[in-house]
């Protein structure tokens, strides 16, 4: 078999392998233990939904490769929260003075030249003065972070500090 890393936004609660089977109106198979620790555990992010009352696919999980494979979304490391970012979420680190502040992915842009007669939007005359009226934009995707005074700051990069951080969160 392939070997496969995944990260996958979930939601989940503490319940036991009996409690589990009991939920989903099924017996406990003889030679598990109910009394086994874990968490029922609700995809998000795609799957079609296999009980009545929730959005996605549920599943159990043993507490121990539950815990190994998942952190909670207000106390995420950097890449994880790259990783949600990267899914169109909004990350923040607790530890930031600011109230409000956020950094988000934005997506690669293209757009047809300042003087193009196309339909619809193109590069404006601030930006066709640095690129030329007659060439397309063509940006790749970029950090920009909110910032505590409300601005918006293109281009942001993370400090050290940042990186190796263990308090990032997804922010509404």
């Amino acid at each position: 078999m392939n070997k496969f890393y995944g990260t996958k936004l979930i939601a989940a609660k503490p319940m036991t392998r009996a409690e589990y089977n009991a939920f989903r109106g099924w017996e406990l198979p003889n030679n598990e233990n109910g009394g086994d620790e874990g968490y029922l555990v609700e995809y998000l992010d795609g799957g079609k939904p296999n009980v009545e009352g929730y959005a996605g696919y549920v599943s159990w999980s043993p507490k121990e490769q539950f815990e190994n494979a998942y952190q909670p979304t207000d106390a995420m490391s950097f890449g994880h929260a790259i990783l949600a970012a990267r899914a169109g979420a909004k990350i923040a680190r607790a530890g930031w003075n600011g109230k409000n502040m956020f950094v988000a992915l934005m997506p690669a842009l293209k757009l047809p030249p300042f003087n193009s007669q196309e339909p619809g939007a193109k590069v404006n005359d601030r930006t066709a003065k640095f690129i030329g009226e007659d060439t397309p934009l063509d940006s790749q995707p970029y950090f920009a972070m909110k910032t505590a005074t409300g601005a918006w700051q293109p281009g942001w990069l993370a400090s050290q500090n940042d990186m190796l951080a263990n308090d990032w969160q997804i922010v509404d």
